[in-house]
């Protein structure tokens, strides 16, 4: 994109922190304990992977880093703002100005083109139209689908549309980038593009991202940090030496 970066933070500033946060919920006579007593800091800039099998938790915790669920208990602060405090409107203004979210589904609206996806949060956000189509242009372009503006998702492949996806979580410049299982429904080769590219982001713009996935490898790849999760609970946080070295010799560290 041709705007300003995503991200001003400097690496050493706190851009998330979780301290005992929970979501418990009942299912008949059932409590489920879906997060139970979290505890965590993400630093701005971080590629940070939460990891562990199905109903482990991660994708909870991820929700509720979003602001798409609120705690049963504890707290979750986003640059400093406790989202269980905020209001439904003040969450709506989160997630359209800090937050880009992407998932394994790729949630395009099938009737529009490309370009009227990405331009969504800007029209949310009530962005001049002339401004609108030239940032999606510009977004689009930089995922690789500019000539590809004008399709419609179903037009498209599975690879495509994640990277449509990726380029209208991008559009309002978040500071903050989610991804829940983002190569769930790609080819290995396809998903490596889409990490490729979101890893490029993350390194570019500063940008701080935290991904949710069950697959260790793609963690060991791309991540600087594995959190493991079982039971709603966090079991082991580790920096990734691998990618930490990779990315020291890109920045030409010695």
């Amino acid at each position: 994109m041709t705007t300003a970066p995503a991200v001003s933070a400097a690496r050493d500033t706190v851009a998330i922190r979780s301290q005992n946060l929970c979501r418990h919920y009942r299912m008949g006579e059932t409590l489920i304990r879906a997060v139970d007593g979290v505890s965590l800091e993400v630093r701005a800039g971080e590629f940070v992977a939460l990891l562990g099998s199905s109903g482990s938790g991660k994708s909870s915790v991820l929700n509720l880093i979003a602001g798409l669920d609120r705690p049963t208990s504890g707290s979750v602060v986003v640059q400093e703002r406790d989202l269980a405090q905020l209001s439904r409107e003040e969450l709506a203004k989160y997630r359209l100005h800090v937050v880009g979210m992407v998932f394994q589904s790729f949630n395009l609206i099938p009737s529009m083109t490309l370009q009227e996806n990405v331009e969504l949060p800007l029209r949310f956000a009530e962005v001049d139209r002339s401004r609108r189509q030239t940032l999606a242009r510009d977004a689009l372009e930089r995922v690789g689908l500019r000539a590809r503006m004008e399709h419609r998702p179903s037009e498209l492949s599975g690879g495509e549309q994640q990277r449509a996806a990726l380029a209208r979580a991008l559009i309002n410049r978040p500071q903050l980038l989610l991804a829940d299982e983002p190569t769930g429904n790609l080819d290995s080769h396809t998903g490596t593009e889409i990490l490729d590219m979101v890893r490029e982001f993350n390194r570019e713009l500063g940008m701080t991202v935290v991904m949710v996935t069950h697959e260790r490898a793609l963690a060991e790849r791309y991540a600087e940090r594995m959190i493991f999760l079982a039971d709603g609970k966090l079991i082991d946080d580790r920096p990734n030496a691998a990618a930490a070295l990779d990315l020291r010799a890109e920045g030409g560290e010695s």
